[in-house]
């Protein structure tokens, strides 16, 4: 076989569909149209400086963030690739307000498709590893043009999710509840390999994620989480400790899923009217629903991220995710922990290089 006997991704979902009595073939054609949008990215991404996709346009999305360029490329792909194979009844972007209606002269499907077009798309500029992340949802009305509450189903009536990283090589990692799965798009043939097969994360781990200029702003239960990782061998947890931050949910995640480790972006106190930073439709639930299959954890730091019923489009939350040990200990500090009960000596409010009273 050209591949080495390795599956592609077309034999991996069309032999996932024949254990599924019953299944028509939509949802295969539909991950096979997101795999297609993914390789369009990524040839745009790989040009880099080259093409004249890097930079602002000047615009700001529904959250208020500056748009890049390759923000609305990546938006238009996925909504080109996915609008008129008749497997999707609507989508959702974080780049878009409002949810997108299939154009009256396609057929509608029984999916609903949420996608991230470029995450971590603030790092382009500097040739760090960015990615596309995606879920599917089952529509409550098949064949009808949806409604916005339609796509408000917690991450646990997802049927598929993924994400594909841009990085040295190309990759979709994927599930569709039976395990996580990694395919690497081999560039000589134009297609998806399945490299590295059912994805399990490491319970424990010795390495941790958080951008630790915020750390003002935590909960008690995070400060001290990360004292207790910054102190090593000599304080309580009897370990050394790696920090990692790449600003690239894709990337943490896919650093996780190969090696272990634990990501935080917790909610904050910086803005009360935002309860965390990273957006549920598009972001959380997929990476809950790839970890959970890969044996971590995936949780807001109170409970099980999966089970967060959305009440809005774009809504946001606090998020930690990893294996599946650190994970938990981070949701019993929250538990044990009275929001006043812990003072940081680390990550107080003098902070860390402050001179001693």
């Amino acid at each position: 076989m050209p591949t080495g006997g390795r599956s592609t991704l077309t034999q991996f979902i069309i032999e996932e569909r024949r254990r599924a009595p019953g299944a028509t073939g939509e949802l295969n054609a539909l991950i096979t149209n997101v795999a297609l949008a993914c390789k369009a990215i990524a040839r745009r991404v790989a040009y880099g400086a080259l093409s004249d996709v890097v930079g602002v346009t000047g615009t700001h999305n529904v959250q208020g963030e500056a748009q890049l360029k390759l923000d609305v490329l990546s938006n238009g792909i996925f909504l080109r690739a996915n609008e008129w194979g008749g497997q999707v009844s609507g989508m959702a972007s974080e780049e878009m307000e409002d949810i997108y209606v299939i154009p009256p002269e396609y057929p509608k499907g029984k999916y609903l498709l949420l996608f991230d077009p470029l995450d971590g798309s603030s790092n382009v500029d500097v040739n760090v590893s960015v990615g596309s992340i995606f879920s599917i949802l089952r529509a409550p009305r098949p064949g009808e043009a949806p409604s916005l509450e339609d796509f408000l189903q917690p991450g646990t009536e997802q049927v598929c999710a993924g994400y594909a990283i841009y990085g040295p090589c190309t990759m979709l990692v994927l599930t569709l509840g039976k395990g996580t799965h990694a395919f690497t798009l081999d560039p000589m043939l134009g297609e998806w390999v399945l490299s590295h097969p059912d994805l399990r994360i490491p319970q424990q781990a010795r390495e941790f994620a958080i951008n630790a200029s915020n750390s003002r702003f935590w909960e008690p239960a995070v400060k001290r989480y990360v004292d207790e990782c910054l102190a090593g061998q000599s304080g309580p947890r009897g370990a050394d400790f790696n920090m990692r931050w790449i600003a690239s949910l894709v990337a943490e995640t896919h650093r996780i899923l190969l090696r272990g480790g634990v990501f935080l972006y917790p909610r904050d106190t910086r803005d009360g009217k935002k309860p965390g930073r990273l957006r549920v439709l598009y972001e959380t639930n997929p990476i809950a629903f790839l970890v959970e299959q890969a044996g971590g954890m995936a949780s807001t730091g109170h409970g099980r991220a999966l089970e967060v019923a959305p009440t809005a489009l774009h809504q946001r939350i606090g998020y930690v995710f990893g294996s599946a040990e650190e994970v938990a200990r981070i949701e019993r500090y929250h538990n044990e922990e009275p929001q006043d009960a812990y003072a940081s000596p680390l990550f107080g409010r003098r902070g860390l290089f402050a001179a001693p009273d």
